[in-house]
Parts: C-alpha cells; sequence; structure tokens
C-alpha cells in the first residue's frame, strides 16, 4: 500500500509538470544541479541542429519498427543539448530520405525534458552498437563520444520534441511515453487475499482437529 501510495503521488507530480508553462533552458539546468527531478518538465530552448551527428535509438511506434532521431542541438553558448525530434520508419534511417525534414538554421524547439540514464537498464537490453550508429539505450557519454562532442559542452539531460510537424512529416514528433503502470493496488489486494486463505485454511484445520478431539 505504501508503494501505491507513493506510485499515485509521483503520477500527480508528473501530471502537474506535464501542464506546466515550458521552462526556459537555464531553468532547467538549475534543477539538474540541485538534483530536482525534471522528467516530463516542458521546455523551450532554441540552437541549430547538427543535422550530421544525429544519433538513431532502436524503438516501434504505432506498431512500425524504426527509430527515434536524436539530433545534437548546438547552443549559442558553444554547448549542445540531444534533441529527441521524433520517430522514423525503418527504411528512413537515411537521412537521404526524409532530407526535407533536416532543418537548417536558428531553430527553436519545445519539448520535454528527460533525465539521462547512468547505465544500461538491464542485462536484457543489447549493448549499444556505436558502429552502425544503433542505440538501444540512452548512454549520452558514447552518443557524444561516437560524434566528436566534448562531453564536457554537452549538457546532462535530454529533450524529446513535441509534435509540431516537420517539412515532409518526418522525423515525426511527441513520441514521449507518459504513460507509467501502476499496478500496485492489485498487488495488494492478490497479497491480502492470500493472507485471508491463508487465516480461512488456518480456522478450518484448527476446526477440524477440535471436532476430532
Amino acid at each position: 500500500m505504501q508503494r501505491l501510495y507513493w506510485k499515485q503521488a509521483l503520477m500527480s507530480e508528473i501530471d502537474s509538470r506535464l501542464h506546466g508553462t515550458p521552462l526556459e533552458l537555464g531553468v532547467i539546468e538549475g534543477k539538474v544541479a540541485q538534483d530536482e527531478a525534471i522528467d516530463y518538465t516542458p521546455v523551450v530552448l532554441a540552437g541549430q541542429f547538427l543535422n550530421d551527428k544525429e544519433r538513431h535509438f532502436f524503438a516501434t511506434h504505432e506498431g512500425r519498427t524504426g527509430y527515434y532521431v536524436y539530433t545534437p542541438l548546438a547552443l549559442a553558448d558553444g554547448r549542445y543539448v540531444f534533441v529527441n525530434r521524433g520517430f522514423v520508419p525503418f527504411e528512413n534511417k537515411d537521412p537521404a530520405t526524409r532530407a526535407a525534414g533536416q532543418l537548417a538554421g536558428e531553430q527553436q524547439v519545445t519539448g520535454l525534458a528527460r533525465a539521462r540514464l547512468d547505465a544500461k537498464p538491464s542485462s536484457l537490453v543489447p549493448d549499444n552498437d556505436i558502429a552502425g550508429n544503433i542505440f538501444y539505450w540512452k548512454d549520452l557519454e558514447a552518443m557524444a563520444a561516437s560524434d566528436g562532442l566534448d562531453a564536457a559542452r554537452v549538457l546532462p539531460f535530454f529533450v524529446d520534441a513535441d509534435n509540431t510537424p516537420n517539412p515532409g512529416g518526418l522525423p515525426l514528433g511527441g513520441v514521449t511515453q507518459v504513460d507509467l503502470p501502476n499496478n500496485h493496488l492489485q498487488y495488494a489486494l492478490t497479497w491480502y487475499g492470500l493472507a485471508a486463505a491463508l487465516v480461512a485454511v488456518t480456522i478450518a484445520a484448527w476446526l477440524r482437529s477440535r471436532r476430532r478431539a
């Protein structure tokens, strides 16, 4: 039950963040520096996409297999932030097949801040294929290194772009999955049910032993 209350509070907090006013990038940086949660916080930022350095994260979207396109956004101060611009189908991994969506010049991006991962989330997750530019988990350091970016100049979080249409339709933005599973009530009811069944069996056995006596 404690886990249930914790999960409900977390979901409520995330919902509150999702519907908040987009924050400036510096505010998100301040929260990260203070070790505050930033996941799903709306953010607005501007810069130029380094389209030749996009990284591809293996994903599925609406039943199709493909990739999320993570492109470094060069900020005015010389730093970078990886932006998940959205989903492209498997056959559109090559940027040449979606040239219209390779935005040039200064761009404003509105999206959701996403925390970085410090380690592979599970041993079941494949290792990233750096040479093939296929990532199975968001290893920020490896993504930056494979792009030849100075890690010290890469912001320690990601941004998922919103669903603002891109020229040519790809990448398809707004792909952030916010649906958090909450099965703790079912778990609690299962354990309470098992406990009640055990009590009933114990009482029945006790009554049977008294009748025999």
